[in-house]
């Protein structure tokens, strides 16, 4: 593969594995070494009610948070939803995608343009525009993010690694339970590095990354905000359900920190013992008002209380979903994803194998 790298796309193995967060981590380490970047993304998957608008607000958010000139962004060639697929399958769109990535590619301007790939190695097969076929349309390096779930990830990096070929420049592995991160260092990086897969870095799991805040919990459970709808910003790091009696609860809840917490409107008992922890918001159920002196004490506490008219299971799956997939919209998480990339990620590696020079003295 050519030294003069002039992209370098970045996949997952599954989705919400952090691509996202490892193109804004990469992308502030190389400009800090005085390197303009371009950004792409050839594929839209973000499946949304309004996926065109999602889709805008992602690429958005990365030319404002990287501070990119309009020039040096490019948006998706199209959006993965169900009509798009559709139309492809039935034979109404036959578009040659290859030859629109070509003319979507051509000139980056800068030094390097980073290619958001897509969630999956096979996704966007249908519209030849799959990890594998962009690379090789691009020359593009291929730098693969993918989340720790146990040791058997190298399984799964084995085969990326018979599919990508050359094009595999090196993996992120993301999102380590700290009770794994020696295991994953003593055993799985250097098995990976004697296979020939490069680990340019190994990223310990973060709360604060996966966290949710309270605003985008009354998006998803389409809740009403009883009181202190000036608190929503407010980040959820852990998920409690308050179905127990009450001396149970507390001892449950002073283990938790910055809680949702989850419960009937009418067990006041619980609601109570929840305000006096660490709660971030408490979340009724079944349409029953709360006690006025639960909203009073809620109000004093400054805790957002949220009603839902769903019930106790069905909330519980939203928001868990809702973990899931984080969401970089806010600041605290740009400035914990660079300072996590600075302390973890092998900036200096990545750039000798694309054969980048920086462009700054180091300090």
């Amino acid at each position: 593969m050519a030294k003069s790298a002039k992209y370098l796309q970045i996949g997952s193995t599954e989705a919400y594995s952090g691509k996202s967060a490892t193109i804004l981590g990469v992308a502030y380490q190389l400009q800090e070494k005085g390197l303009d970047i371009a950004y792409g993304k050839p594929l839209g998957t973000r499946l949304s009610t309004n996926p065109s608008e999602a889709m805008e607000e992602d690429i958005r958010f990365m030319s404002q948070t990287l501070n990119l000139p309009e020039r040096r962004v490019r948006s998706p060639l199209l959006s993965l939803d169900d009509e798009t697929i559709q139309k492809r399958l039935r034979g109404e769109d036959s578009t040659n995608y290859r030859q629109s990535l070509l003319q979507y590619l051509q000139q980056p301007d800068g030094d390097l343009m980073l290619l958001e790939g897509p969630g999956t190695l096979c996704e966007g097969s249908l519209f030849n525009l799959s990890l594998l076929e962009v690379a090789q349309a691009a020359d593009a390096a291929v730098l693969l993010v993918t989340r720790f779930h146990s040791v058997l990830l190298v399984e799964t990096l084995l085969s990326a690694k018979q599919l990508l070929g050359d094009h595999l420049l090196g993996v992120l592995i993301n999102d380590i339970p700290a009770e794994q991160l020696s295991i994953a260092e003593s055993t799985v990086r250097p098995f990976l590095e004697q296979q020939g897969i490069p680990v340019l870095a190994m990223m310990p799991r973060s709360d604060l990354l996966r966290s949710v805040s309270v605003r985008e919990l009354v998006r998803q459970l389409n809740a009403e905000v009883l009181c202190r709808s000036d608190r929503l910003d407010l980040m959820v790091e852990t998920l409690k359900i308050g179905a127990m009696n009450v001396n149970s609860a507390l001892k449950y809840f002073r283990k938790g920190r910055n809680m949702a917490v989850v419960t009937g409107g009418d067990r006041a008992d619980i609601q109570m013992a929840a305000l006096e922890t660490s709660t971030h918001c408490l979340i009724l159920t079944g349409q029953l008002p709360p006690q006025p002196f639960i909203l009073s004490r809620a109000e004093e506490l400054e805790i957002p209380v949220l009603s839902v008219d769903l019930d106790t299971l069905t909330t519980v799956e939203i928001v868990d979903d809702a973990f899931g997939q984080v969401r970089l919209n806010e600041a605290i998480k740009v400035q914990c994803i660079r300072q996590m990339m600075d302390r973890h990620f092998d900036i200096e590696r990545l750039m000798s194998q694309l054969g980048l020079e920086p462009a700054v003295p180091a300090h």
